[in-house]
């Protein structure tokens, strides 16, 4: 029996060791926080109206918990639903939006399903048909008014009456959908009015933008689609802001004065739905205003406030009121070089500053209107991490509302009287607390297993190091496993180091990338950082790249690199550099700038020239190439390439609309007028949507080529 025992005992150790030894595959690398190795959550959590009891979906039902008494009950599953439906049913149960207690509707196809709760039993109410193309769909606070867009035009729909808001013939010009192509904060392009009997709405007109051309190469023949891609230094689309009126059937437009191509955004109404707010910001991007309207007349009522500044000015949130007032508002503003929150009121003007220091507040919560408290998630502790903080918007105390490190994200009741509060670090997975903010008491909701407890990980190095001005510069180095440090590794440096992008935090994994750890499990070590540029640490930080993209940036970078070559078990001869977008331009920049670096270098859909780039973005990080031809010429790609001495691969979506296939093209065509050897793999789509088993094959195609250089 002794020796039984021993045996089972052995056998246990053995398998525990063999189970830590497992190796990722490249699916798992590229997708498998998002399937198979995603840590434990609760999906698509929501609070009740009242706040004593959350929601959230498991297979093919709903549940709801009662916080206090922890009680959980099925809110409305599949086969409830199916018992209403006849031999119309579905096979799976759809995203389900709860609209009270008692009410609910579904989205499946081209019709709106509602939903009528009687006791505890969910009945099938009635169906409304959008139409094909419907877009945007947006359920007014009246909940039964729909405002949507099919095509190029607006529509409302009331009790299954649908209604044209807009009916502009020409498909250049565009009702109700997001403008500046999403930049400053633009997420879309419909605004109701709080009490749902207006509806502010952007109409953007392209007609004078030129066509660009997106081919469509899996067919045969090729099919094009133009679109409008307005280009740093060329014409802008022209956007102005409609107000509709659901009563008399009329749109006004408001009287905004200015330049044509000026950016409108921060898109607010005032809580008694009398006036429209909109930041109005030249194209410069130098100089905002945030002007007042009358939402009836359109007619200009006053200018609030105005920011400037001599790099540029980049609002990005709408103003908030405060609860139950229609004078007093909280603004988001980087003026003091971070973002921070300023109470104001439209009579009287700036009242205070509520938050002050070297960090920036990230996002806004919500309000607790009995406590005076404004709820949000800021980097106070430290850029690496995000952590929830309320402030007293009558004396501006402040206090932290969490205790774990990490990543920290939140969503507060209506009522401000609890935190959903989510986090992870680099050794938790996921853990989910619900804090309750009268006595700051948190009890847990979920604490997930890790993963990867499984899998062979390696060792995982937190760095600082310094930029020639002495800021801190934040990175990670990742080890081989099995690592020897008598041994010298093939090494590569993975990039972005671009704005309103941060690679480097404190999050699980620690590594930042499973495809980190796969390659670091075939013998490579990862180096990556966060430079000037990169986001989340100020507008300083920030704005030390202005004018000259890609010089700082590769400054910074070149840091990172030093150290590298003072590793004794860095294979200086055998390193790489990998990166995607602006880290696409970054490792294209080092590979023609730094050409006696990297052996080898992957660049995926790369900016090559910023001049056909568009221009909200170049402008504001480069001002126009009129103003900044120095500047242009330096980041310029195309007459450089006759420097490239490693081996370069070149990665680009045919359809690729954010980055056009054009800079690719343009540099492959350069190296060929210069007799400059490449290597270039082009795909359909583009860079900044591809998922699942297509991110795979180009992330393997990525390994296999530096395999191929670096490996030798």
């Amino acid at each position: 029996m002794k020796f039984l025992k021993y045996s089972l005992v052995a056998l246990t150790v053995g398998n525990f060791a063999f189970a830590q030894n497992q190796k990722l595959t490249m699916a798992e690398a590229v997708n498998g926080l998002r399937s198979n190795l995603a840590p434990k959550s609760i999906v698509q959590f929501s609070w009740s109206d009242d706040g004593q009891s959350y929601i959230h979906y498991v297979k093919n039902a709903y549940l709801t918990t009662d916080v206090k008494s922890k009680k959980q009950d099925t809110l409305i599953s599949l086969s409830q639903l199916n018992q209403n439906l006849g031999t119309a049913k579905l096979k799976s149960l759809p995203r389900i939006n709860f609209v009270g207690q008692d009410k609910a509707y579904y989205v499946s196809g081209n019709k709106l399903t509602w939903l009528k709760k009687s006791k505890k039993t969910w009945t099938i109410g009635e169906s409304i048909t959008l139409g094909e193309n419907n877009d945007n769909l947006q359920l007014l606070r009246d909940n039964k008014s729909l405002v949507y867009t099919k095509e190029n035009n607006l529509f409302i729909n009331q009790d299954g009456k649908e209604i044209a808001i807009t009916n502009d013939q020409n498909k250049d010009i565009l009702n109700g959908q997001a403008v500046h192509r999403s930049e400053f904060g633009i997420k879309g392009g419909i605004f109701a009015a709080p009490n749902s009997e207006l509806i502010a709405f952007y109409r953007m007109d392209q007609s004078m933008v030129k066509d660009y051309p997106i081919i469509d190469w899996s067919v045969t023949p090729a099919v094009n689609t133009n679109i409008k891609y307005p280009m740093a230094g060329q014409k802008s689309h022209e956007v102005t802001l409609g107000v509709y009126d659901v009563k008399s059937n009329k749109t006004n437009f408001l009287k905004i004065d200015g330049d044509k191509e000026q950016y409108l955004t921060a898109i607010s109404w005032s809580p008694d739905s009398k006036y429209v707010f909109v930041a109005v910001l030249n194209r410069g991007q130098n100089h905002m205003k945030l002007n007042q309207y009358d939402a009836k007349s359109g007619n200009f009522v006053k200018t609030l406030f105005e920011e400037t500044n001599d790099k540029y000015v980049e609002p990005q949130n709408p103003m908030l009121f405060l609860p139950n007032s229609n004078t007093d508002f909280i603004w988001q503003s980087q003026r003091t070089g971070y973002n921070h929150l300023f109470h104001y009121n439209l009579d009287k003007g700036l009242v205070s500053q509520l938050t002050k220091g070297d960090w920036l507040v990230t996002e806004i919560l919500g309000f607790n209107e009995k406590l005076k408290d404004i709820y949000f998630i800021s980097t106070k502790e430290t850029a690496l991490e995000r952590h929830i903080y309320r402030v007293n918007w009558q004396n501006q105390k402040m206090e932290r509302l969490d205790k774990a490190e990490g990543m920290h994200q939140a969503v507060l009741s209506k009522d401000g009287s609890k935190i959903y509060d989510v986090y992870a670090n680099a050794t938790t997975p996921r853990v989910a607390n619900i804090i309750h903010t009268n006595n700051l008491k948190s009890e847990n909701i979920l604490t997930s297993e890790n993963p990867l407890k499984n899998y062979k990980r390696p060792e995982i190095k937190n760095l600082t190091l310094k930029a020639d001005d002495g800021t801190d510069l934040y990175g990670k180095i990742i080890l081989p496993t099995d690592f020897d440090p008598n041994k010298k590794y093939p090494t590569i440096v993975y990039l972005y180091n671009g704005p309103h992008l941060q690679l480097i935090t404190n999050s699980f994994p620690a590594s930042g990338n499973l495809w980190y750890e796969y390659m670091a499990q075939y013998g490579y070590i990862i180096f990556t950082m966060d430079g000037r540029g990169s986001s989340n640490r100020g507008l300083k930080f920030e704005q030390a790249v202005f004018r000259n993209l890609g010089e700082t940036e590769m400054n910074d970078q070149l840091k990172g690199i030093s150290y590298l070559k003072s590793l004794p078990y860095v294979d200086a001869q055998n390193m790489g550099i990998h990166g995607w977008s602006f880290g696409g331009f970054m490792t294209t920049s080092f590979m023609l700038k730094h050409p006696e670096i990297f052996k080898a270098g992957v660049a995926g859909g790369p900016v090559i020239d910023w001049n056909m780039y568009e221009i909200m973005y170049t402008e504001r990080y480069m001002d126009s190439p009129k103003e900044n031809p120095e500047g242009y010429a330096k980041a310029n790609l195309l007459d450089k390439v006759q420097n490239l001495k490693g081996n370069l691969l070149m990665i680009h979506g045919a359809q690729d609309n954010v980055v056009v296939w054009q800079h690719s093209i343009d540099f492959l065509k350069s190296a060929v007028d210069k007799g400059v050897q490449l290597d270039y793999f082009v795909y359909p789509g583009h860079e900044h949507n591809v998922i699942g088993k297509d991110r795979v094959h180009l992330m393997q195609k990525v390994t296999d080529y530096f395999d191929e250089h670096l490996k030798k």
